[in-house]
């Protein structure tokens, strides 16, 4: 299952989406988490010091690889430099899975230890010096959006993406590359204009979206995320001593978090395993298609001096029945 984490700055988005990762991994589930916010923070919520999330490789940096590995055989893909963020699979192309190891995961993921479980980290990597003045932060997303695009999820199997703040999302097709997107959401004005913002980009795209409402303290904050996000709030969370000692660097153990907590997440990991039910592999794939389109008419085409266009293989169709290539 593909799940990500959407909100306003300063939401508990990343906070929020740490803590579903700690809880799959709890319970054995294969985990991909991914950080594609700008502001790089998934790493210290798993656990990880300074040091060792500033360590961590930058799948941004690692482009010209991923590319590479992904292109595999496929004839309608010249060469691994014509390839855009939005480029689709097809015949001959190297997918990608959650419980394999390929040269991807070795290059851009990181094992990170958890309460009763290990998982896979990968990050877009931050903003350096270089970047300021010069670079969008889209530019760093693409890694992560090519990489979904080839990613084929089993039940079960999880890939957790932190996104970007606010609907920053929407400068890219990444946001319609989940079974199920968690908008957290405060209970204040500001908190609740992103989720409105957010369901009408979403709406023409099928995208599954549910409301968990975080720092609700009280019967008022709860009656307001009920009026205005209505049958799309699935849970709230409230204040948790657990996540203040794990803000300070000093996470007790993680089957201490609040039974009111446990509750919520496991009402999360519910919500996603259904939404594996509603998978339309065409549906997924001709957004792909759409979007791959919109970008070689914008700007893919000029920039490489390809018809991008003729990367898209009418016939195929990603889903967890297709062969690896031989």
């Amino acid at each position: 299952m593909k799940i990500a984490f959407v909100g306003k700055g300063g939401s508990g988005k990343t906070t929020l989406s740490s803590l579903f990762v700690r809880h799959l991994a709890a319970s054995g589930a294969p985990v991909v988490a991914i950080d594609a916010d700008i502001n790089q923070h998934l790493g210290a919520a798993l656990g990880l010091d300074e040091s060792a999330a500033a360590a961590l490789p930058a799948m941004g940096d690692r482009l010209p690889l991923i590319k590479d590995y992904l292109r595999g055989a496929n004839p309608r893909i010249s060469s691994a430099e014509t390839m855009i963020k939005t480029t689709p699979p097809g015949e001959g192309s190297r997918l990608l899975r959650v419980r394999e190891d390929n040269p991807v995961f070795e290059a851009c993921a990181r094992p990170v230890e958890l309460d009763g479980g290990t998982v896979r980290l990968m990050v877009t990597g931050p903003f350096t010096d270089a970047d300021l003045g010069v670079a969008c932060y889209h530019s760093k997303t693409g890694a992560v959006e090519l990489c979904l695009n080839h990613l084929v999820d089993g039940r079960d199997e999880y890939v957790v993406v932190d996104m970007t703040a606010g609907s920053d999302s929407f400068a890219s097709g990444m946001f319609t590359r989940f079974d199920l997107t968690f908008l957290v959401a405060e209970p204040t004005r500001k908190g609740v204009s992103v989720y409105r913002q957010y369901k009408e980009y979403a709406r023409d795209f099928g995208v599954a979206l549910k409301v968990v409402g975080n720092k609700v303290h009280g019967p008022e904050d709860l009656d307001f995320l009920r009026a205005e996000t209505g049958d799309d709030l699935l849970v709230t969370v409230g204040h948790s001593d657990w996540v203040r000692s794990m803000e300070k660097g000093r996470p007790p153990r993680f089957e201490l978090l609040e039974e009111a907590n446990h509750r919520a997440l496991r009402r999360l990991r519910e919500a996603a395993d259904a939404a594996y039910g509603g998978r339309d592999w065409a549906r997924y794939t001709q957004q792909m298609v759409h979007f791959h389109l919109k970008n070689a008419q914008s700007w893919g085409n000029e920039r490489t001096g390809a018809d991008l266009a003729a990367q898209v293989d009418p016939a195929f169709v990603l889903g967890e029945s297709v062969a690896a290539p031989v």
